[in-house]
């Protein structure tokens, strides 16, 4: 301050200051603590910033700090999308993939060709006839009540559009309701009550013997409610050795004395 000049006022003409010394400096303990804290606070906001605003900071706090958030959002979204498309595979496509599509002919296993054994059937209840006299034919060999009516109807349609004739045997005891089926489907009836064919072949399920034209016959059994005979017109008309396979001696391997 100058003496010399108006009181309260110093050589550079600035405003009056009230300025207090104190005596003891632990009066000033207040205004630090005041000015840590704003100094803090101010550190604190500079902090938020950088975080929220990466590109507005310096250096590292530049453009390069998004790049690990991108490279980390690409990472998450390709392996999420690979388990996606591994958890939305449904069994049907599963199946269809891994297991190789069957060939008509290769549904309900078909056996090397065998001679039909010696022996009868009665035919409609009434008539006496060889078994080897059905030939060029199908013959169903239908257990007691098998409750397979649709796949008769899948047979019957199969072996008439092929030619051949068709014959449903019941093995085991006699069905009525087997008769019914075979004229609703155009069918002949006829039943094993002697077991030519049922100790010859051993029926499983639904087994169905397609006989060619010299008594010769390619056995299918536990036929599905969705098989396929696979037969083309008139192929059964002809010998079974057209058909690629070489007639058996037996009627099957397992049961039985050779047939003659």
């Amino acid at each position: 301050m100058s003496f010399a000049s108006e009181p309260g006022r110093d050589d550079g003409s600035l405003p009056p200051v009230n300025i207090v010394i104190p005596d003891d400096a632990r009066e000033l303990d207040r205004d630090v603590l005041a000015y840590r804290r704003e100094v803090r606070a101010l550190r604190r906001r500079q902090r938020r910033r950088r975080l929220l605003h990466p590109r507005n900071g310096p250096g590292v706090g530049g453009p390069a700090a998004i790049v690990p958030l991108i490279a980390l959002c690409l990472a998450i979204a390709l392996v999420g999308g690979a388990l996606l498309s591994v958890l939305t595979i449904s069994p049907a496509e599963q199946d269809t993939v891994l297991t190789p599509s069957a060939s008509p002919r290769a549904t309900g296993a078909p056996a090397a060709l065998t001679s039909l054994p010696p022996g009868s059937v009665r035919v409609d209840g009434k008539t006496s006839e060889p078994v080897r006299s059905l030939a060029s034919s199908a013959i169903a060999l239908v257990p007691n009540d098998c409750g397979c009516g649709q796949s008769l109807a899948r047979l019957a349609d199969q072996a008439t559009k092929a030619g051949a004739r068709v014959y449903f045997v019941g093995v085991g005891a006699p069905s009525g309701q087997l008769t019914q089926e075979a004229v609703k489907y155009g069918a002949v009836a006829a039943d094993d009550a002697d077991g030519v064919l049922a100790d010859a072949y051993h029926p499983a399920g639904l087994t169905v013997l397609l006989v060619f034209s010299d008594a010769t016959a390619e056995v299918r059994k536990n036929l599905s409610g969705s098989f396929k005979l696979g037969l083309t017109p008139g192929e059964l008309n002809s010998p079974g050795a057209k058909a690629g396979a070489r007639p058996s001696a037996r009627a099957n391997p397992t049961a039985g004395p050779t047939a003659g």
